[in-house]
């Protein structure tokens, strides 16, 4: 059994979602006893130094989850980027942008020395991996500071591959999920199951505690996830309502109104699937577009888009990440939403 999630008082993990929040979430899912994250892959060396400062300084020995990508950073060819900004030009061209508008490097970053150095330093409780791990050596490092070693899994081979390669515990990410896939071994769509089918194959295959993710937004579904087994449950888009969450006002109103039909997982906006709400330029491009530049690569250029976009208020080209069950969260503090998802749950 993981030590962290004995020690919790509700069986209940705030997803890490890049650019959605900061540290003032995870701190205040941490003081209502439930597990708050924070993702490290939105931030440079300096950035991440700071916040895991604030960390030790204001959580104390609460535990919390420093979330990292295991990407391999991957590359392009001219033909490439000039076959994904085609599809971008009409676009680009209404915003009065060009190609030089295009910021220069690779994105999201994976998981790197600076990144190690930070969790040596300041030894976060818990350090999960989105897409697999890192190299070996980087892994037996992280787990040599005492950390647990976390990460997603979207099928059953993921799950075992995950316990044969260290990993302490399992996180099943169901197709429901909002947010990037975690997928690293199987990237074919008509692999993946609901949470309801991929949770207790998880647990029957591997013998690691399994956390329960996707499609998770009110107690009644935390309630079934843990009949089935799950050790605790990740919420991710109930967060994106907290108070203390950086989510936008035209995201947090599309949640509340949203059915579960209107999300879809697409490659637009980073390269990488992951679910969202349907906008124009999802509907216009395709969800999964064959252009897209690998993750995390085609995210620069949507980037300088969705910000020329939203400077005269358009959200045409914005990523308004959701899960399938979006439409069942409700706005409110971080204690109020843990409460509304474990009230009468505590361990």
């Amino acid at each position: 059994m993981s030590r962290i999630l004995s020690s919790l008082r509700y069986p209940l993990i705030q997803a890490p979602m890049a650019f959605a929040h900061d540290t003032e979430l995870t701190l205040a899912v941490g003081k209502t006893g439930a597990l708050g994250s924070l993702a490290g892959a939105m931030y440079d060396a300096a950035g991440l130094e700071k916040a895991l400062a604030r960390m030790k300084q204001e959580g104390g020995d609460r535990p919390y989850n420093l979330n990292f990508f295991a990407h391999r950073t991957p590359s392009a060819d001219r033909t490439q980027y000039d076959a994904w900004f085609a599809v971008l030009r009409p676009y680009f061209k209404a915003y009065g942008l060009t190609e030089n508008d295009i910021p220069s490097g690779g994105g999201r970053q994976p998981f790197d020395a600076d990144a190690l150095a930070c969790v040596e330093r300041y030894r976060p409780p818990v350090v999960s991996f989105h897409f697999g791990l890192p190299a070996p050596e980087y892994l037996q490092r992280v787990k040599a500071t005492g950390a647990e070693v976390w990460s997603s899994a979207t099928t059953v081979e993921e799950a075992v591959w995950l316990e044969q390669n260290g990993a302490d515990v399992v996180i099943a990410q169901a197709w429901e999920a909002g947010g990037h896939r975690g997928w690293f071994l199987n990237r074919n769509p008509d692999s993946q199951s609901g949470l309801f089918a991929l949770l207790p194959a998880v647990r029957k295959a591997v013998r690691l505690p399994v956390i329960a993710a996707g499609g998770v937004s009110d107690a009644a579904a935390v309630r079934a996830a843990l009949g089935l087994g799950a050790s605790a449950v990740q919420v991710g888009t109930a967060f994106l309502l907290a108070d203390e969450a950086l989510t936008k006002p035209a995201h947090r109103a599309a949640i509340q109104t949203a059915r579960p039909e209107d999300t879809v997982v697409t490659n637009l906006f980073s390269g990488g699937a992951a679910r969202g709400l349907y906008n124009r330029f999802i509907r216009e491009a395709g969800p999964m577009n064959g252009a897209a530049l690998p993750f995390p690569l085609a995210g620069a250029a949507v980037g300088a888009l969705k910000a020329a976009a939203e400077k005269q208020g358009c959200y045409d080209f914005s990523p308004f990440w959701a899960g399938q069950n979006a439409g069942l969260c409700h706005p409110g503090s971080a204690a109020e939403i843990v409460e509304r998802l474990c009230g009468g749950i505590e361990r």
